[in-house]
């Protein structure tokens, strides 16, 4: 129901991730546009259309190949003749209609009635009708040739005229894995045309995406070593640090498994509110060990220490889950690019801070009952003894000498301890002064979050944050009216 000549819808399943993924340009010294436009539209398009995931719109710039009929007026009016004249006989005197078939000996002929000229010159020979007795051929009045529809488009390639396809990503498959297709089906694509042809290819986003995910995943790791580094220090026990840093992958790698079942990918996004987790998901693991390392303290078995300390917590850190997931609620009620954006970065988080909880309830106390050892209390200032290496409780029985690098690790802990305790002394003393004059202290906080209000208009807004992704995009645009050609020198004056 189109009308002739209109060139083919492209149907997607359109989203914001709905973009040039990678842009194939091609060029050529010796063919010319409209056969460099043919070859890709038909031997290169097709080939790469079967991709998984990848839509090809048609190809820009070029001349696109077309059978041109010029008419002659004057020779028209001369012979009496219309425009609709020509358009009649080409379309009666150019098919080819299949006619049935035919049956001979044991075989079944499809024949087809094939009036259609073999060249184009031959459709100059084409009768249109009998005037005075003369008959009078599209030759006469008209003219054709192998030519094409004036351009709407020019692409140039380091300032060569050229053919530009984008290459689409559609539906949830892989940026990697399309271009990555892509780049292996090209070379078998090139065996089939004229070695002329040059292809390259231009804005390949898998560069930046692979740059992307490697930096948030690194990021992750050293917020992951970090993390551990300092629950190390502060409760100064290699056993326990041992058992809260083998959750923060576990708990990780099952949040990628349940990303993965809700047909989400690994991308800057998701791995984002990875990286956003992992500070925050260590904490039902910590606080479990540092309520059993306390029942331990009170003279308990190891089991029952377990056991009471896990009983005892797992209301307050369900709340405080619940606390934390619900905060990213509102982000699955954005619509738009936005929903698009920030949903996935909210799952990762809800997913990351639900294994967490459930390996807290499971896993940890698991080897606490392997690693933890009882606590035995001794006059005077000890060490603990679950930790051969660097601890901080008091009370327990003394460790053996370690070697010169231990000792030094476990006085540069001790050391911390002390500081930090001078340091929890005078919050202390703050805390008592801030009670003390109640009135005082919430009046000026207060006026300092309303303060903050003050600096909101030269925030500045946007969509997205400043990103350098390696590269310039320079729109220039022309008076409306402007002819293609004055465009296309303007373009090369800049």
């Amino acid at each position: 129901q189109m009308p002739p000549g209109i060139t083919p819808p492209l149907i997607l399943n359109y989203s914001a991730s709905t973009v040039p993924i990678l842009q194939l340009a091609f060029s050529s010294p010796t063919l010319s546009e409209a056969k460099i436009r043919d070859l890709v539209q038909n031997n290169i398009r097709l080939p790469l259309s079967s991709l998984p995931g990848l839509a090809m719109p048609t190809p820009m710039g070029g001349k696109q190949r077309q059978i041109t009929l010029d008419l002659d007026p004057q020779a028209l009016a001369a012979k009496g003749l219309s425009a609709q004249d020509v358009g009649n006989a080409l379309a009666a005197q150019n098919q080819i209609i299949p006619v049935g078939t035919a049956k001979l000996g044991t075989y079944e002929y499809t024949v087809l009635l094939n009036n259609s000229p073999k060249a184009i010159d031959e459709l100059n020979d084409l009768p249109i009708k009998t005037v005075n007795g003369a008959l009078i051929t599209i030759g006469q009045v008209a003219h054709v040739r192998d030519g094409s529809p004036p351009q709407t488009n020019i692409v140039r390639v380091d300032g060569q005229r050229a053919v530009l396809m984008p290459a689409l990503k559609n539906g949830n498959i892989s940026t990697l894995s399309i271009v990555d297709g892509i780049r292996s089906m090209l070379p078998r694509i090139n065996e089939t045309l004229p070695p002329s042809l040059k292809t390259s290819l231009l804005g390949d986003a898998s560069v930046f995406v692979k740059q992307s995910v490697g930096s948030v995943a690194q990021e992750g790791i050293i917020a992951a070593l970090l993390t551990s580094a300092m629950i190390l220090l502060f409760l100064g026990s290699w056993r326990s640090t041992l058992i809260i840093a083998v959750s923060i992958p576990l708990a990780v790698l099952s949040a990628i498994a349940l990303l993965a079942l809700s047909g989400q990918t690994l991308n800057v996004m998701t791995l984002g509110g990875l990286a956003l987790a992992v500070g925050i998901l260590v904490d039902d693991a910590t606080v479990t060990i540092e309520n059993i390392n306390w029942h331990l303290e009170q003279g308990k078995s190891v089991r029952d220490a377990i056991l009471d300390g896990a009983r005892q917590i797992v209301g307050p850190a369900f709340v405080s889950l619940l606390c934390i997931c619900i905060v990213f609620v509102p982000m699955f009620m954005l619509q738009g690019i936005a929903g698009y954006l920030f949903r996935p970065m909210a799952l990762s988080v809800i997913f990351a801070m639900g294994s967490s909880f459930i390996l807290s309830r499971t896993l940890v106390p698991t080897l606490a009952m392997f690693l933890l050892k009882p606590h035995v209390a001794e006059q005077g200032p000890g060490h603990h003894p679950e930790d051969g290496y660097i601890n901080h409780h008091e009370g327990d029985r003394h460790t053996p000498q370690h070697c010169a690098a231990v000792r030094a690790l476990l006085s540069f802990q001790q050391g911390f301890e002390r500081r930090f305790s001078a340091v929890r002394d005078g919050y202390y003393g703050l805390l008592e002064l801030a009670l003390a004059h109640r009135k005082g202290f919430l009046s000026g906080f207060m006026a300092c979050v309303l303060a903050s209000f003050v600096l909101l208009p030269s925030l500045g807004q946007d969509f997205f944050p400043a990103t350098d992704a390696g590269a310039l995009a320079l729109h220039v645009r022309l008076p409306l009216g402007t002819r293609i050609e004055e465009s296309a020198a303007a373009f090369d004056r800049i």
